[in-house]
């Protein structure tokens, strides 16, 4: 299991996570670039914290998302990828009733 970053923990990283989920009016923004509104509650780094340090605390690399799109964003961090090799799915074939068309 991964540690969480210090850095999360952070006096700058908190006030700049309050900021961007009051920016967002705590609505997630992929969600509503769908057209969908959703409360959002975690703050997401568009360009990674690990591959771009230097925008840890660039408002525009930061917005609200919520858990269901956070998780799409970070499969590791959840439970990971589905594996639909066990998934079953039942086809129903049907015709029309030629005597009543």
């Amino acid at each position: 299991m991964k540690k969480v970053n210090p850095f999360y923990k952070s006096k700058e990283w908190l006030r700049c996570r309050k900021f961007v989920l009051n920016r967002d009016h705590y609505l997630c923004q992929p969600c509503l670039r769908r057209g969908k509104i959703t409360t959002a509650n975690t703050v997401h780094h568009i360009k990674p914290l690990e591959d771009y340090p230097g925008l840890a605390l660039d408002e525009e690399n930061l917005e609200s998302i919520c858990p269901t799109c956070h998780n799409k964003e970070h499969p590791e961090k959840g439970r990971g990828k589905v594996n639909h090799t066990n998934t079953r799915v039942t086809v129903i074939q049907s015709r029309a009733n030629e005597e009543v068309c």
